[in-house]
């Protein structure tokens, strides 16, 4: 048990040996000499001086010529058990012992080095001289173990407030955070909203490109969708309730690629919903919050969707609604080539383009001409369905994303407010742990600083 005391770095060693015995032989020198080798925290102290035999003495050992140790020999004079028997007290028995070293022939010479005041005053000294060398190690230990429950703490997260005005604003502050997130995110400073150009610069043309005008402008398509609108009457030079018929068809094809572009770009506007969620390490200590504000972005961001689609729609259907007529009055006219009276066509008539309503030429040109107006109406879209789809989810999204969260959130009881800002009890009882080490370690630091000032 001893040894378990003795041998750690930080003790001082009291080699308490009686004076009356060989100290060659002393079991506190032998176990000392075995754990302070250097001797630098060994102090011998020697005892019963007064019961040693008449006309010996242990100067040779308090004078360290018997047995060296690095710090000094002390003699010291204790109470006999007669003292005891007699409840003599220790400030007598003090007295006595001062008196016994100042009086003696052998030991008056060290009187002002001996006795158990001195033994005292000594390792006091001892001591603090230690602690001073040792306090900037101590300092640094004692500032790194702040640090460290500092750093859980923030980690876990301070208390939260009783008083609903400050859970409210806690919460505020909560949604505040993941909407930084949510909008560096989009705006570059986090990745994630590059995809939702990639959208725009890659899947949207791409659908563009795969849509069916091949099929619908085919000549035998054609052929049937004008001679259908031309009825019981054959159109007399351009089919122009055929085109019609042909433009507004193909036209509806775009409606996809629009909707398909709203639901890409509201798949990955969710996706950042749910990693701003998931990288928000304020928000993950509530589980009700976190899942509150999630379901509301997501909520919103279906508002915006429809939104999306309704825009984007819209767009389609304008292009449908009214036609270019100056694209059309620019393409080749096609005439009937001029008859003489006769019946017979005119020879050599320069402006004679003879044309057969009935031929195959004529329904090729008839589909090339609809498919020159469709793709510029298809680049016209792939401008603008970017345009509508930014300005009703991505805007929407950075400005409004919690709007409504914060209508419902303002009408909320202090009931209702500490039910969001739940926590799991342990994470509780670790916090104010942690807490309670904290304000000890700043406790010891304000200690060890006065004593490091003090020298």
């Amino acid at each position: 048990m001893v040894r378990s005391y003795v041998e750690k770095p930080n003790s001082i060693i009291l080699a308490i040996s009686p004076a009356n015995q060989d100290i060659a032989t002393s079991d506190a020198i032998k176990l000392a000499r075995e754990v302070d080798p250097s001797g630098e925290r060994t102090f011998g102290v020697l005892t019963k001086l007064d019961l040693m035999d008449k006309g010996t003495n242990a100067l040779d050992v308090l004078e360290g010529r018997s047995y060296r140790l690095q710090q000094p020999w002390v003699g010291i004079v204790n109470r006999s058990q007669a003292d005891i028997n007699r409840n003599v007290d220790m400030m007598a028995a003090r007295e006595k012992e001062r008196e016994y070293f100042a009086t003696s022939p052998d030991y008056a010479h060290l009187a002002n080095r001996m006795g158990s005041e001195y033994l005292a005053k000594l390792l006091s000294r001892h001591l603090e001289s230690v602690i001073r060398a040792r306090i900037p190690s101590i300092t640094s230990l004692i500032n790194k173990s702040i640090d460290e429950l500092e750093s859980e703490l923030d980690h876990l997260g301070r208390p939260i407030a009783v008083d609903a005005g400050a859970q409210l604003y806690t919460i505020l502050e909560l949604c505040r955070a993941f909407d930084r997130i949510f909008k560096e995110h989009l705006d570059g400073g986090r990745p994630g909203g590059d995809r939702i150009y990639g959208v725009f610069d890659n899947q949207l043309p791409a659908a563009l490109r795969k849509l069916p005008f091949d099929r619908h402008l085919s000549l035998q398509n054609v052929k049937k969708v004008v001679s259908e609108a031309d009825g019981y009457q054959p159109h007399l030079i351009a089919p122009e309730q055929g085109y019609r018929r042909l433009i507004e068809g193909a036209l509806s094809y775009f409606r996809g690629p629009a909707e398909a572009s709203v639901d890409a770009v509201h798949f990955v506007l969710k996706e950042l919903v749910r990693k701003s969620m998931a990288e928000c390490q304020e928000l993950k200590r509530f589980p009700s919050l976190q899942s509150t504000i999630a379901a509301a972005a997501n909520e919103a961001l279906e508002i915006f969707r429809e939104e999306g689609k309704k825009t984007a729609i819209r767009l389609v259907d304008m292009e449908a609604s009214y036609l270019t007529v100056e694209f059309f009055r620019r393409l080749p006219q096609e005439v009937e080539p001029p008859v003489n009276p006769g019946g017979k066509p005119r020879e050599n008539s320069p402006a004679a383009l003879p044309v057969d309503r009935y031929s195959d030429v004529h329904f090729r040109r008839i589909g090339s001409n609809v498919s020159s107006y469709i793709n510029m109406v298809s680049e016209t879209l792939k401008n603008t369905i970017p345009k509508a789809v930014v300005y009703c989810q991505v805007k929407e999204a950075k400005q409004n994303l919690l709007n409504n969260f914060y209508v419902q959130i303002g009408k909320k009881e202090g009931k209702q407010l500490a039910d969001l800002l739940d926590e799991d009890p342990a994470l509780m009882d670790r916090r104010q742990q942690l807490a309670k080490r904290l304000e000890l370690y700043q406790k010891a630091r304000d200690e060890v600083d006065s004593v490091a000032w003090a020298r």
